[in-house]
């Protein structure tokens, strides 16, 4: 259940993450109050995770799913850039999850 939980956490990192390009520097009310939201839920989220997790574990996945999501989420909403260079170091974090899951 506690990676279910990190994994919905790590969900909503990746929607504050993205929020706060809408936000624009927290001048539009909306998206920032929606993204100081999404900030809180990620947290407390992280937080349960982690009273089952070990902390250097759960940190990192949480980081990592947080990282990738909104690298491609920034690709495909944002047009950056999809190079292979850029994809294959996001792969590595993928792989570095997938490690971290093996080894807790």
């Amino acid at each position: 259940m506690a990676w279910t939980i990190l994994f919905v956490a790590g969900l909503f990192e990746v929607a504050w993450a993205i929020g706060l390009k809408y936000t624009e520097g927290f001048t539009r009310l909306v998206p920032s109050v929606l993204t100081l939201a999404a900030m809180g839920v990620s947290v407390a989220l992280l937080a349960l995770a982690l009273k089952s997790l070990p902390v250097g574990t759960g940190y990192a996945v949480w980081t990592g799913i947080g990282t990738i999501g909104t690298a491609l989420l920034g690709i495909a909403l944002f047009g950056e850039p999809a190079t292979a260079l850029r994809l294959g170091c996001i792969g590595l974090i993928v792989g570095g999850i997938v490690g971290l899951k093996l080894a807790a």
